[in-house]
């Protein structure tokens, strides 16, 4: 098999019914990011610097475990019961996707809330449910995808593979250098707010962890060369863009000296 075929892997080729409820759930997901750019759009999600008090979103939980529930389940356990159980492709770019976005989720759904510094050490259960099942979705549909796509022998040298690799592991070195950064600023003895962030891609924009965070997924879609990867890169647009508008806008009107050149996500740009 050549290295630029159109499609590198065979996928449910003897499964009819499970490759239309794949494609099923990923054109679910497409429209689901759709209606979720409009809405938060319109009116950022309440949570972290858009808290709002005038709104009751069900119990309060520590947000800790909000955290965990909204992201590690999702994209730690659930991913990893849907790969081995659901799947039977082992070769090797299945189980180098499986590792990165293990090394993603480990992070962002277990070792991030662990030791972030939360404003608010409590969040309504209904903003952690409504994170918990668009993951459930989203991550279904790509854990389905690489725990069952068998990719052609040579696929580790596709330019595909190769890109998307080095974009993901580029995002993923923004992404924690930006919740570091974050992070680090909440830790100052005595604080009880937020302050301007800078240094580093901080210069260029105001959301650096959201920039980081969009390349990965970029890369993950071009190395998966999937709709699952896609349709979740389109989703992960959907609420980044919508919340680094706000997070601009925010931090503009409570910091009069602002940095004026600075963007709000894509260094810039936009």
């Amino acid at each position: 098999m050549g290295i630029f075929e159109a499609l590198p892997w065979s996928f449910y080729e003897q499964d009819t019914t499970r490759f239309w409820v794949h494609y099923g759930l990923v054109l679910l997901g497409l429209l689901l990011a759709v209606i979720t750019f409009i809405v938060q759009w319109l009116s950022p999600a309440p949570y972290g610097k858009h808290e709002r008090t005038d709104a009751n979103w069900g119990v309060m939980i520590p947000q800790r475990i909000g955290h965990i529930l909204s992201d590690a389940v999702p994209g730690v356990l659930l991913f990893l019961i849907v790969f081995f159980v659901y799947g039977d492709a082992r070769g090797y770019a299945n189980y180098v996707f499986l590792l990165l976005f293990q090394a993603h989720y480990i992070h962002r759904g277990i070792l991030h809330p662990l030791v972030m510094r939360y404003k608010n050490p409590y969040v309504a259960l209904g903003i952690t449910l409504g994170g918990f099942f668009p993951n459930c979705l989203y991550h279904f549909v790509n854990a389905d995808f690489i725990g069952s796509a068998h990719y052609n022998n040579n696929y580790f040298f596709d330019p595909r593979f190769i890109i998307g690799i080095v974009l993901f592991i580029v995002g993923y070195i923004i992404n924690k250098w930006a919740d570091w950064k974050l992070r680090s600023l909440r830790d100052r003895k005595g604080s009880t707010g937020y302050y301007i962030p800078y240094g580093g891609l901080f210069e260029l924009v105001t959301c650096p962890n959201y920039f980081g965070e969009f390349v990965e997924w970029i890369g993950w879609s071009i190395a998966t060369w999937s709709a699952a990867g896609f349709v979740w890169t389109v989703f992960a647009a959907a609420t980044f863009f919508p919340r680094a508008r706000h997070n601009h806008q925010w931090y503009k009107e409570q910091f009069e000296h602002y940095p004026p050149n600075r963007k709000a996500l894509i260094p810039y740009i936009w």
